[in-house]
């Protein structure tokens, strides 16, 4: 089987896709070769000479594993259903085939779809620096603000519009704009569309685009709704996909701290001041969440931002860009920032709650370790949390170092025991209190 062929993880290919990377695998000529086994540059690829020199001019010199294989099927005209781990430079991966394929100004004819405000926001950013050396235009819509601005960036023109689809559709019921010139659809980060339960929405919105397009859809999973819509939306489409989905950056060092729940922040700070971080993004499961442990960090004089869905849109700008320069040291935030926000330079993530679904695990320490950058995830596991954490452990395959930090003063906690002693001694059980959750004092 040719190495560019994607398998999942079971051996199998995607039924739904199997014809199609059979037609794709057979179509691949020399130059694809040379991108998957030889060092090459962004100049190999016939992209535009301004689109990579305003690549280049963003420090990127090698591209990443995505972008060698995207960019050939992208250029040629293809569809595209590409999964990658985060961190990849799957923006990249198709913002600068587009800009290449787009050339110069002639109108609205490339529509991103993103399920967030923060992400279309992100995107919008890359597109302008990719191309800073064209004349295309890019304009952005999303909820949060209000509708003038974006009318008057839509009255001017633009090439490319990066947009979330509860916007774009009361934009498109005022009629500030139509689908009909659009050739390149991108839908990305999909399986967040999916859990934010904007699926039907995105329909919508592709029933008004013309069928002779171009579309692009990037996932990290690929679940049976997401393969439905693929099979809706995507014509032989080719499948790309980089690294096993289920596993964490290889870049990332990981580990679990046990501990009593009501020691949690303790442990948090102490980690803090005895870890040589640039600047640390925590996790919390909720909104109260996230903005308590904020309120004490600032109490302990530590320069943090917060980043859930409850902060208005000023202040998530305020609060990105804040902690994107160095003005603030720590971010909290809720799983808002997990999915495909770049922010350079985070050196640690901290799951201050273990998530509680699998798959946002990897999404969260995703944060850290990025572009082959190395870093380090670490999650506060109380008593309550132990299964979530078994089922991460399962779900990516490998158990997960449990470390205690030197000269702490620990509560007691059944975590601290080896597994097998611990599933001898179910008879313990604990006790809930105002702060949390113990099994007692060790004594």
């Amino acid at each position: 089987m040719a190495p560019w062929q994607a398998i999942e993880e079971d051996g199998h290919q995607p039924v739904l896709l199997r014809s199609a990377l059979r037609r794709v695998t057979s179509s691949f000529n020399l130059v694809t070769f040379l991108t998957l086994f030889v060092a090459v540059s962004f100049n190999h690829f016939g992209l535009l000479p301004e689109v990579v020199r305003g690549t280049q001019a963003m420090g990127f010199v090698d591209p990443t594993p995505i972008q060698l294989r995207a960019f050939p099927i992208v250029l040629a005209g293809k569809d595209l259903i590409g999964t990658a781990q985060t961190g990849t430079g799957k923006t990249a991966a198709f913002a600068l085939p587009i800009l290449t394929l787009l050339a110069k100004h002639g109108g609205f004819r490339c529509l991103v779809l993103e399920p967030t405000r923060e992400l279309a926001a992100q995107v919008e950013t890359a597109f302008r620096d990719y191309g800073r050396f064209t004349d295309l235009r890019v304009a952005l819509v999303h909820g949060g603000v209000g509708y003038g601005k974006q009318r008057e960036a839509l009255k001017r023109g633009t090439d490319i519009l990066v947009a979330t689809p509860g916007r774009l559709l009361d934009l498109l019921e005022q009629r500030a704009l139509s689908l009909q010139s659009v050739k390149i659809l991108v839908l990305d980060e999909v399986d967040r569309m999916l859990d934010m339960g904007f699926l039907p929405d995105v329909r919508r919105i592709v029933e008004k685009i013309s069928r002779d397009r171009q579309a692009l859809l990037f996932s990290a999973t690929l679940p049976p709704e997401i393969e439905r819509l693929a099979a809706w939306v995507l014509r032989d489409p080719a499948l790309i996909e980089i690294g096993v989905r289920r596993s964490p950056a290889e870049t990332v060092t990981h580990a679990v701290y046990p501990v009593a729940a009501e020691q949690k922040f303790d442990l948090l700070m102490a980690l803090l001041e005895r870890t040589n971080y640039d600047s640390a993004l925590i996790f919390c499961r909720t909104k109260y969440g996230a903005d308590r442990i904020a309120h004490q960090l600032k109490q302990e004089k530590h320069a943090v931002a917060v980043l859930h869905s409850n902060r208005t849109q000023r202040e998530r700008i305020e609060a990105l860009e804040g902690f994107k320069s160095g003005k603030y040291e720590v971010m909290v935030a809720t799983d808002i920032a997990s999915r495909g926000l770049d922010i350079a330079g985070v050196s640690h993530v901290i799951n201050y709650d273990v998530p509680e679904h699998p798959e946002d695990y990897v999404h969260r320490i995703g944060r850290t370790g990025r572009a082959q950058n190395v870093g380090d995830a670490f999650t506060l596991t109380s008593g309550q949390e132990l299964p979530a954490l078994q089922a991460i452990e399962h779900f990516i395959g490998r158990k997960i170092t449990r470390l205690k930090l030197e000269n702490f003063p620990y509560l007691y906690t059944a975590l601290f025991e080896p597994e097998s002693t611990a599933s001898a001694k179910r008879g313990i059980t604990g006790r809930r209190t105002h702060r949390g959750y113990s099994v007692g004092r060790r004594r």
